[in-house]
């Protein structure tokens, strides 16, 4: 019973894994191989399709790096150097680290207490929700170089200018998350909670922050995702001297496209990591409460 079990969680899982890989190895070969012949013909020198091949997997230089040489990559940067190194993924990942998880703390509080003052007045409501949203058309691409440049003439500059863009990405979710959780409390509970004439203040602690918990966690997993993004946007415009945003940066000014390769795989494996972590607090939090909540 449990091989079945077993079976049908992970069968699907590396089924999918093993597909991704060979489309990706089979990219790798049309692009690098096309890459190779150009290089060839350029030279005039003769080619068959059997040394396209065998060599479109040894390309210096690679438009489309083999899964193969991104582990290499990975397994050089991660393993065998020491993290100390500005040759460290590692060292690069705990960079953007920093920025992500103040990006996300600040985001979070500011959109937990909009959520609130939108939930309790309605004049916020109409005044704040369309401006919050008008806020995340804007492409952070766009706005990241202008919150770098105001933040650094009033002398801001470090971790800071980043955690600032990395909350601008993460405040939203859990603010519209919350909303909806605040307001998700049972009418006839909210009815009964002023029948014993409870406060406001009594009524959002006992009622409405109870029923906005499944919300809020829903919402802040897609936040420190987004304060993952964030973060490695805004080492794109600081000239960050590390972080995965400057590891990106770095590889594509030098043409390496197994370092940009890698330091894409190492920020999935850390937004993951995150995710994960917050869902455990999740899965914690609602059990001590009375159960997981369907919500």
């Amino acid at each position: 019973m449990k091989n079945l079990n077993f079976r049908a969680n992970w069968l699907p899982v590396v089924s999918m894994i093993l597909a991704i890989i060979g489309i990706w190895y089979i990219a790798a070969l049309l692009m690098n191989g096309n890459q190779l012949i150009n290089q060839l013909e350029r030279k005039k020198q003769q080619w068959t399709y059997s040394q396209v091949i065998s060599q479109a997997y040894q390309v210096k230089r690679p438009m489309l790096p083999a899964p193969h040489q991104v582990a290499l990559e990975l397994k050089k940067s991660v393993f065998d150097t020491a993290i100390s190194s500005k040759r460290s993924l590692v060292h690069h990942s705990l960079i953007t680290l920093n920025s992500t998880m103040l990006g996300f703390l600040l985001g979070s509080v500011v959109g937990i207490v909009i959520a609130i003052g939108i939930v309790h007045n309605k004049t916020l409501e109409a005044s704040l929700m369309p401006w919050i949203i008008a806020s995340q058309t804007i492409p952070i691409l766009a706005i990241a170089p202008i919150i770098v440049v105001v933040l650094g003439a009033l002398n801001i500059t470090g971790v800071l200018p980043k955690a600032v863009i990395s909350m601008y990405l993460s405040f939203f979710p859990v603010t519209i998350g919350m909303v909806k959780g605040l307001r998700a409390s049972d009418t006839l509970h909210v009815e009964l909670m002023h029948t014993y004439n409870a406060s406001a203040l009594q009524t959002f602690w006992k009622l409405r922050w109870y029923s906005a918990q499944p919300y809020l966690f829903a919402s802040l997993k897609v936040a420190i995702a987004a304060a993952l993004v964030g973060a490695i946007v805004a080492e794109l415009p600081t000239g960050a001297q590390g972080g995965l945003g400057s590891r990106l940066l770095s590889g594509s000014y030098y043409g390496q496209t197994q370092q940009i390769w890698a330091a894409l795989i190492m920020a999935a494996l850390l937004g993951s990591l995150l995710v994960w972590i917050v869902n455990l607090a999740e899965t914690a939090l609602l059990q001590r409460r009375g159960g997981l909540s369907n919500a």
